[in-house]
């Protein structure tokens, strides 16, 4: 398998792109990387290290995309400043540790991809899905992951879901189930466009995420 296709568009539940009509969920699927991340993907990191300076930081959230999930999370009755944007998530993590730190390949490609565009990508076990992803609120009674470590999820918490149950929080954790292990063998990359950023940045953050997961060099 490649990700040689086009980015496949999720499912929105009816109500809520009433309320949100530019609210989506893009997904694609790539090979599972070795955990290792390559020296080149570390060299970018690196570079991009030097130029995600604090001012950079402190201005970035004026920028249009940055902006957009600002106004989204307040909508979604998130405080921005409280809890935090992935790209501001981001941009004080490095802030703290003085650049960007390499976790593993996987973790790597989708920090590039976020730092690189402004738009998040998130990583599932294809496997462990069952059929497209979509945002919903969640319902009475459900829980994020299932087991011992499954969490309860509060009605009407926005999460991204798939056929059976769901997967993620919103901009927020994964099901410890659906989370990539090290026997993963597909990734379902995924990302969310909200008003205000162009499908076309969307679509550039997993195809930038992909291709950073697929070049071994």
């Amino acid at each position: 398998m490649t990700h040689e296709e086009l980015s496949r568009e999720g499912w929105v539940d009816a109500e809520l792109l009433a309320e949100f009509p530019e609210l989506g969920v893009f997904t694609m699927e790539v090979l599972a990387p070795p955990r290792k991340s390559p020296p080149a993907l570390r060299g970018q990191l690196r570079t991009l290290s030097s130029r995600f300076n604090g001012a950079a930081a402190i201005t970035m959230r004026r920028q249009p995309i940055p902006h957009a999930y600002r106004v989204f999370f307040r909508h979604i009755g998130l405080d921005p400043d409280t809890t935090r944007t992935p790209i501001e998530a981001a941009a004080m993590e490095r802030l703290m540790l003085g650049g960007f730190e390499s976790r593993s390949w996987a973790h790597d490609a989708m920090l590039l991809a976020l730092v690189e565009t402004g738009v998040p990508v998130w990583a599932l076990d294809a496997d462990r899905l069952d059929g497209p992803l979509g945002i919903r609120p969640a319902r009475d009674g459900e829980r994020l992951g299932g087991g011992d470590l499954g969490t309860d999820l509060p009605a009407g918490r926005l999460v991204v879901a798939d056929a059976d149950a769901p997967v993620a929080v919103l901009f927020g954790d994964l099901a410890h189930d659906r989370a990539p292990t090290p026997e993963t063998a597909v990734l379902r990359l995924f990302t969310v466009q909200v008003a205000g950023v162009p499908s076309i940045h969307v679509e550039e953050s997993l195809w930038a995420c992909a291709n950073a997961m697929t070049n071994r060099s």
